[in-house]
């Protein structure tokens, strides 16, 4: 208990260092470019916080991003790069949107029908290249990014041949029945459109630190990732969890895309890979592959991408810097691994 306590210490070390490395070098930024970058930092911020509206828009803008993340720091449990949770999240978008315009059951019912077809849609889409992984060694990396283009073009072919809407670009709003947003939680903030997205996050946040820290599937998944050979001699069937783990992954991130078209968005918009499946990969490594670490840097983010509009706004910095900050943290996290290197060798001295 001790050592996971001490592992959880130091990821949420590892976690507020990456950030502000990250915050000091956009201040270097800002100050090269001739700005002042406590104004700027000032308004960034505030730009996520400064109201309930604010504060809700920027958990609503973190939802998506708590899935994306959830879903490749659990195959990366398992010892997989799931770089393909932006096509899962597109397939299990477009499955629950086409479930939301073609019936009209009442919202509970159809909600929850939605809800139960993202994650089989988004399970299915990312059993592929797990079977393809567990059966002929195909590396998922590669697997992934072609089943992103894929979904692509799935789903650009599919919206404006049964679901157009107002433009060939776009399906039909999503009807108020199918909609994640409720007027209740929306007055709650002033107005914002947060939605029930933030309830459906929370539970998978949860239920991935039960899998993961109290199932006997949990902990095959991670003797797997830990090593593939020793826990196949110890008896557990690798392959199985391989597919398994990509399943779990791929509906996580299949109701990532609902939250997104039917919480975040209106509508459906073709031509577009969801950049919050790429994003997903800077949240699971900004939290350290930790459900928890997840949902904080997810939030983070989405102060952060609330944020940046609004200091461009009422400030002369460009939109560019607010970008550089975002991808600086992203490099940090990147590197994380020298950061936790650093600290042990600190605290071995």
């Amino acid at each position: 208990m001790t050592t996971i306590n001490w592992q959880s210490q130091k990821e949420a070390v590892i976690l507020l260092l990456t950030i502000l490395l990250g915050l000091v070098a956009g201040a270097g930024f800002m100050i090269l470019t001739g700005h002042d970058w406590v104004t700027g930092y000032e308004f960034l911020f505030r730009g996520g916080l400064m109201s309930l509206e604010r504060v809700g828009n920027t958990i609503a803008t973190a939802v998506p991003l708590i899935f994306t993340g959830l879903s490749v720091a659990f195959a990366f449990k398992t010892g997989l790069f799931n770089i393909g949770a932006a096509g899962q999240m597109l397939i299990g978008g477009f499955c629950a949107t086409a479930v939301g315009l073609t019936f009209d059951f009442p919202k509970p019912l159809l909600l929850t029908v939605m809800i139960l077809t993202a994650l089989v849609c988004g399970g299915l889409w990312a059993a592929i290249p797990g079977w393809l992984k567990a059966k002929f060694n195909v590396h998922e990396v590669v697997s992934t990014i072609m089943l992103n283009w894929i979904a692509y073009w799935l789903v650009y072919y599919l919206v404006p041949a049964y679901f157009k809407g107002s433009f060939e670009t776009e399906s039909r709003n999503i009807p108020v029945s199918a909609s994640l947003r409720t007027e209740w939680l929306s007055q709650l903030f002033d107005g914002s459109y947060i939605n029930i997205g933030i309830f459906l996050a929370i539970a998978a946040v949860l239920l991935s630190v039960f899998i993961l820290q109290r199932t006997t599937l949990g902990f095959e998944l991670k003797a797997v990732g830990f090593n593939q050979h020793a826990a196949e001699y110890a008896g557990i069937n690798a392959g199985r969890s391989i597919v398994l783990s990509m399943v779990i992954a791929g509906a996580l991130a299949g109701l990532g895309g609902m939250t997104l078209y039917c919480g975040y968005a209106t509508n459906l918009q073709i031509g577009i890979l969801p950049s919050q499946g790429i994003d997903g990969i800077a949240v699971a490594l900004l939290g350290a592959n930790s459900p928890w670490g997840v949902l904080a840097a997810a939030l983070f983010f989405g102060l952060l991408y609330s944020g940046k509009g609004f200091m461009n706004a009422m400030t002369s910095i460009p939109p560019e810097i607010a970008d550089t900050i975002i991808a600086t943290i992203i490099y940090f996290a990147a590197t994380s691994v020298l950061i936790e290197k650093g600290i042990d060798k600190v605290i071995k001295r």
